[in-house]
Formats: C-alpha cells, structure tokens, sequence
C-alpha cells in the first residue's frame, strides 16, 4: 500500500507545476509618461516663419516713426507757447520819413522774428504793409498793393518789402544826412557811455563805421 500512496503524490506534484507552467505570466506594467523638457518642448513649437518676422519689424520701424513725429510736433507746439508768451513791441506807424526808416524796419524785423516765423510769407508781408499809414507812403503803399495783386512786384518776403522801402524812402541821401549829423552831435548833458551809444548809431551806414 506504501508504494501506490508515494506514487499518487508524485503523480499529483507533477499535475500541479504542470498546470503552474501552463498558466500565462502576468504583463509588465506600462512604462511612466515621458516628461518632456521645456527646452525640447520648444523645439517642437512651429518657427515664425520669416515674412511674419519681417512684417513684425516693419510695424515697430512705423510705430517709432510715429512717435518720433509726434514728439517733433509736441516740441514745436511748445516752442510757439514760449514765443507767445514774450512781449515784443510792434513797429510805429510808418508815413515815409526818412529819418524813421531805420527805426521802423527794425522793430518789424524783430516782431516777425519772435511771433510770426510760422507764418507764410505774404502774410509777413501784409502785416509789415498794414503799419505803413499816412504822408506820401499811403500812396506808396497803395500801388505795391495794386502790383502785388497783380503779380507785377518783386516783392514775395518781408526782407524785399524791407529792402524796397530802404531804396524808396531812405537810401537815396542817408548817407549824407548821417554825415552832417555827425558833424554836428554833441555830448551835451549825456554821460560819455549814451555819447558813444549815439554816435555808434548816427556812424551806422555812414560810410564812418571803422
């Protein structure tokens, strides 16, 4: 009996690993996710494309000019306040006598040059006429305004209309006048600094200014 019983227990340890082979494994487990660096997570990320680069560059080249002409314009607007803001007194009226030539024309000159540089030249021009009033320079002025309307004078600045009225009412015997009178100037009761002032003045367009 011992030897049938040994027998059965063997026959039934093989069935056992037999079936213990027969039986699938278990599968591995699935890998983890990749992690993708940042780094190689734009290389992936499509390029620009270079015509959207080059569009990109020419609006910021716009928007800086841009900017630039404004900040121009905000800095003239400026300029112009601070040129209004400045008292400068406007020429007396001017009935073509020649002693007052000179005065006349200088005190235009600086007017325009510290309220009217923005202005076009004919209205220079206009402005510097409107203050020529009276005496034989009322006429005078009437027919350059009749040439002017025309387009028969040669005036077009307010540096010709200055000129002009040198050459019609001042030249022709300034320099005599101006050697008499410095023939004739005297000190009298001025200190030595308003004698010198004077005669510098008178000396002006003398032909004595050395």
């Amino acid at each position: 009996m011992l030897p049938v019983k040994c027998s059965l227990e063997f026959t039934l340890d093989q069935e056992t690993e037999s079936e213990y082979e027969s039986s699938p494994s278990p599968s591995p487990p699935p890998p983890p996710p990749y992690d993708m660096s940042w780094q190689q997570q734009q290389q992936q990320q499509p390029r620009e494309e270079p015509s959207q680069a080059s569009a990109q560059q020419t609006r910021e080249e716009q928007l800086l000019t841009m900017i630039a002409t404004l900040q121009q314009q905000v800095n003239t607007m400026l300029l112009q306040q601070q040129g209004s803001r400045v008292e400068v007194a406007k020429p007396q009226m001017f009935n073509g006598k020649m002693e007052e030539v000179s005065a006349f024309i200088n005190a235009a000159y600086l007017y325009i040059r510290m309220k009217m540089t923005e202005e076009a030249a004919t209205t220079q021009v206009a402005w510097v006429l409107s203050y020529v009033q009276g005496g034989v320079a009322e006429a005078w002025k009437d027919n350059l305004l009749d040439e002017l309307a025309k387009g028969e004078s040669e005036v077009e600045s307010a540096e010709q209309l200055f000129t002009k009225i040198r050459n019609d009412f001042g030249e022709t015997l300034e320099e005599e006048r101006k050697i008499e009178q410095l023939r004739t100037i005297e000190q009298a009761g001025r200190t030595c600094n308003e004698y010198v002032q004077e005669f510098k003045k008178v000396a002006r367009g003398s032909g004595y200014e050395e």
